[in-house]
């Protein structure tokens, strides 16, 4: 990691919130889903071994492969100080998504406004793969402000994370296997091809997940919510989900909110205080955007730290 890449963090987050998206043709994300689905279709269709092979071989090949490429990548920005600067944060900026996900919770939340609860639950699959034809705009506003927090870890604090300590190749690589685990890491048809990718996906996010709660909790109370109330329902909650991380920042949300968010037959997280209504996204979002600009900051000091000791 060059000099340079001590701007990466704040130049790539402000790529983000200004330009978005790059084209899905230059997408390295895009490209990724392309890759594992080519790897999908060449896989066993039956067999739980062979499958698990399979699935292991995929969930090592496809991130160290993607993750050598920005290796090399960052290796030859080396040689270039402009040039470099803001083609690594454009790389780093692929890795996260922080204004899309704003997007989709705000679409949901004024399909909801507007009293459109279908095309609220339209809106919700860009945020989660809940099948939302049952329900009703309190569930949707609660599915919402879950997937903004799960997300929060997902899609912006873990790639950073990862950067601050592996630069890009730990970027790259987490959001590979986070888009394996999107894709084939979950239970039905994929149980077994998946199963390592879910897997190494639980483990990359066990210390982001944990991250990002903690700093929900501060920008909840930076923003005026409960923050008391949130450490109590994160204690209390975090580990009622199947996965081990995603109920650590959906429990800390809950608890500030003080709302409660449930999936039937799954989890309860949270106190019913408050009624869920679409004003709690907005809040819920506030919380979200102050953490991760702390996450932004958190992640800039912790790679000018590494650079000074390199040197």
């Amino acid at each position: 990691m060059n000099l340079a890449a001590m701007g990466w963090v704040p130049l790539a987050v402000l790529i983000d919130q200004v330009l978005g998206e790059p084209p899905a043709v230059l997408h390295p994300v895009v490209w990724m889903g392309k890759s594992i689905a080519f790897c999908e279709r060449l896989a066993p269709a039956r067999g739980r071994l062979a499958q698990l092979v399979a699935g292991t071989a995929i969930a090592i090949a496809i991130p160290s492969t993607f993750a050598a490429a920005a290796w090399f990548a960052e290796a030859s920005l080396r040689e270039h100080a402009l040039l470099g600067f803001v083609a690594g944060a454009i790389i780093l900026k692929t890795t996260f998504a922080l204004r899309s996900l704003r997007r989709a919770v705000f679409s949901v939340r004024d399909q909801l406004a507007a009293g459109k609860v279908e095309g609220a639950r339209t809106s919700l699959r860009a945020l989660c793969s809940r099948d939302a034809s049952s329900l009703d705009a309190p569930a949707l506003v609660g599915a919402t402000i879950e997937s903004a927090a799960e997300n929060a870890s997902d899609s912006f604090v873990a790639p950073l994370f990862w950067f601050s300590l592996l630069g890009l190749p730990g970027a790259v690589f987490y959001r590979a296997v986070n888009t394996l685990d999107a894709m084939i890491g979950y239970h039905g048809r994929y149980e077994w091809l998946g199963k390592a990718s879910a897997r190494l996906d639980d483990v990359l996010n066990w210390v982001p997940a944990r991250w990002t709660a903690t700093l929900l909790l501060v920008g909840g109370a930076l923003t005026g919510l409960d923050a008391k109330r949130g450490v109590r329902v994160l204690w209390r909650d975090g580990a009622k989900t199947e996965s081990p991380n995603a109920g650590r920042p959906m429990a800390a949300i809950a608890g500030l909110l003080g709302v409660e968010l449930a999936k039937t037959g799954h989890y309860r997280l949270g106190d019913a205080v408050q009624t869920l209504q679409p004003n709690e996204i907005d809040r819920a979002w506030r919380a979200v955007l102050v953490s991760a600009m702390l996450a932004t900051v958190a992640a800039s000091f912790v790679v000018e730290a590494r650079l000074a000791l390199s040197h």
